[in-house]
């Protein structure tokens, strides 16, 4: 099979650009700022590109068939550092488009859901787009005072609290003592705290909730603001050191400036925090948070936004990926908005969710969308000793949640 790789022009508006394949046979796969054409027929050049995109591609040839093709979603490298057997035929950070026999796929598809996720390809895909800045709406004073309440300095403080417990594997002594930490923090703002038990690989381990009611007198919807606390090192096993300062310290440190923020403001609707335990081997937390609502509570949830490594700036852009379903479109759509109005974050939109905690709950029917650093270059540290302090750079994990802040203030129904 033959590959031609093109830049992709930004979108106007939407998921993707108008592409189209260029002749029949022919089909394309957008990553990103790149679209790959692949075709069985291998044209010559001159008829590879797009009506009038004029710029003659970069080729590749791989003895692939289509039934090889899948698109890999993984957290940081751990799909690469798991399979380096497995060809790879595209690679943008996040997202692989690689070379696997489907029943291999089948297998690897359930192997490690919270390392990464396999899906056949689908002809004519967007994976990923980078999209342009949205229009920007008239700053709101008042909700930029709100964003602006978010400091380097709480963040900071933070996630260095967080790595200090030396591990947050979901059943050591160090998750106990981050939990509390967390706890003490929220109950010290006001909020309404408790702790879920959770079971994981048949030991406990928690949740930690957090509400603030609404003043809303009728019917009140939710904002429910996620991360999970928890920190693993898959090669040292559950006592190693595993500071987990991007993964996912940047998060749960976020969840409690974004708690500072808000502890004193108070919307129409219900703000719930939630930090949880067991992500890192399979969802746990999530998975039971979201299996006991029961249909109404599901159904009140205006919004879910899951934090989970915004910490570390992997290459020279300021970039952020919002990951989500098709229900999840509203959502992106006002996150992005955020973030041409209050930051100078460039956005990356998927609609291919695998991985993070936002997963069971667009499962459930509830629109979820993962916050997380851009997709073109990855974390590599993650998972081990290797993912601490010095990775991260704290004010583009402050522009990340100053595009949260504006959206949840305005989901709250927030008014000066």
């Amino acid at each position: 099979m033959k590959f031609y790789t093109y830049e992709t022009a930004p979108p106007a508006e939407g998921m993707g650009g108008d592409i189209q394949p260029v002749a029949p046979g022919t089909s394309w796969v957008q990553l990103g700022s790149e679209t790959l054409y692949y075709t069985d027929a291998a044209p010559d050049d001159r008829n590879a590109a797009p009506a009038g995109r004029g710029v003659r591609p970069s080729s590749s040839e791989q003895d692939v068939s289509r039934e090889q093709l899948h698109v890999v979603v993984q957290n940081g490298r751990t799909f690469q550092q798991e399979h380096p057997e497995v060809p790879i035929i595209h690679d943008r950070g996040r997202f692989l488009l690689v070379n696997l026999d489907p029943g291999q796929a089948r297998e690897l598809m359930e192997e490690a859901e919270t390392c990464y996720g396999v899906i056949p390809l689908e002809d004519n895909q967007v994976v990923f787009a980078v999209l342009p800045a949205a229009a920007a709406r008239s700053v709101v004073p008042f909700v930029e005072e709100l964003v602006n309440k978010a400091t380097r300095e709480s963040f900071e403080a933070n996630v260095k609290q967080l790595i200090s417990f030396g591990t947050r594997h979901s059943n050591s002594d160090g998750y106990v003592k981050a939990t509390t930490f967390a706890r003490d923090k929220l109950d010290a703002m006001n909020y309404q705290t408790r702790l879920q038990t959770v079971t994981v690989n048949g030991q406990p381990s928690q949740n930690v909730i957090a509400d603030k009611t609404g003043r809303g007198s009728g019917a009140r919807e939710v904002v429910i603001v996620t991360a999970h606390l928890d920190s693993i090192n898959l090669q040292g096993g559950p006592s190693a050191p595993a500071p987990g300062a991007d993964d996912n310290g940047s998060g749960s440190a976020g969840v409690l400036e974004i708690a500072r923020v808000f502890q004193d403001h108070q919307g129409i609707h219900d703000l719930r925090l939630i930090l949880f335990g067991g992500e890192e081997e399979g969802l746990f937390g999530s998975k039971h948070y979201v299996s006991s609502l029961d249909t109404p509570e599901k159904t009140r949830v205006r919004a879910v936004v899951n934090m989970d490594m915004i910490g570390s700036l992997n290459s020279a852009t300021r970039s952020v990926l919002l990951e989500g379903a098709p229900l999840s479109q509203t959502t992106i759509d006002s996150l992005r908005e955020a973030a041409s109005t209050y930051t100078g974050l460039k956005v990356e939109t998927s609609l291919n969710p695998f991985a993070s905690d936002h997963v069971p709950f667009i499962n459930a029917n509830i629109p979820a969308v993962l916050t997380i650093e851009g997709a073109d270059n990855t974390n590599g540290n993650i998972h081990s000793a290797k993912d601490t302090l010095e990775k991260l750079n704290y004010d583009f994990g402050l522009e990340i949640l100053r595009m949260n802040i504006a959206f949840i203030a305005d989901s709250l129904g927030i008014q000066p």
